[in-house]
């Protein structure tokens, strides 16, 4: 994936008020750091935050954490953020493969993947985001009845998440290949590319996966 870098992002980042930058210090200590109990929910590749950030403003009493990687990504968040000025939420500029150095085991109650990229080729495909290797490391921070929501336009990714995912032990509890002709459509909060795929008239994909052992 191509990116345009923005000079001085990383220094931006470094000094933003909004970024935490030692996070595995956090590890474990969230709900300190929030300074109330509430669920810490995260999502992973936040993309300039608009959904997360939509999150927060409607849910105060839950704490929101966006991971980005790219810092050129992050630093159009910070820019919003500059406006909005919420406190239940952060940001991490770290790689999602990670998680476990910076969340301790059963501290997040929900994981957010929303367009993530759909790396193709198959020689990548433990770079996907709904990988086994990811599942892994989401479930060493997410909750025992913590769930995964995943949403794409990319049925080829989607497709492959649906294997992917009860591959890893885990269960699709929902899933729908057109989530705004259906009923999981409630309390839908959508992405900056999903506002431009809906426009478009292309189907959006969404599932929410749990372990194997939650009842559903």
């Amino acid at each position: 994936m191509r990116l345009r870098h923005i000079p001085g992002a990383e220094e931006e980042i470094a000094e933003s008020p909004y970024v935490v930058q030692n996070p595995e210090e956090q590890k474990g200590r969230w709900n300190r750091f929030f300074g109330n109990d509430g669920p810490i929910e995260i999502e992973v590749g936040m993309g300039k935050g608009k959904f997360i950030m939509e999150l927060a403003a409607a849910h105060p009493d839950r704490n929101y954490i966006g991971i980005e990687r790219y810092s050129s990504v992050l630093l159009r968040g910070l820019q919003k953020m500059e406006e909005l000025q919420l406190k239940n939420i952060c940001f991490l500029c770290v790689d999602a493969r990670n998680l476990a150095d910076y969340f301790d085991k059963e501290e997040v109650s929900a994981v957010y993947l929303n367009f993530s990229d759909p790396w193709p080729k198959d020689r990548h495909a433990k770079r996907r985001l709904t990988s086994p290797d990811f599942m892994k490391v989401y479930d060493q921070i997410l909750k025992a009845d913590g769930a995964v929501e995943f949403k794409t336009d990319n049925r080829p990714l989607f497709d492959y998440s649906l294997e992917s995912i009860p591959e890893a032990g885990w269960t699709v509890k929902a899933h729908t290949f057109d989530l705004h002709h259906s009923d999981m459509l409630e309390g839908n909060v959508m992405t900056e590319y999903e506002t431009k795929f809906v426009a478009k008239g292309n189907p959006i994909c969404k599932l929410i996966a749990c372990r194997q052992a939650v009842k559903v």
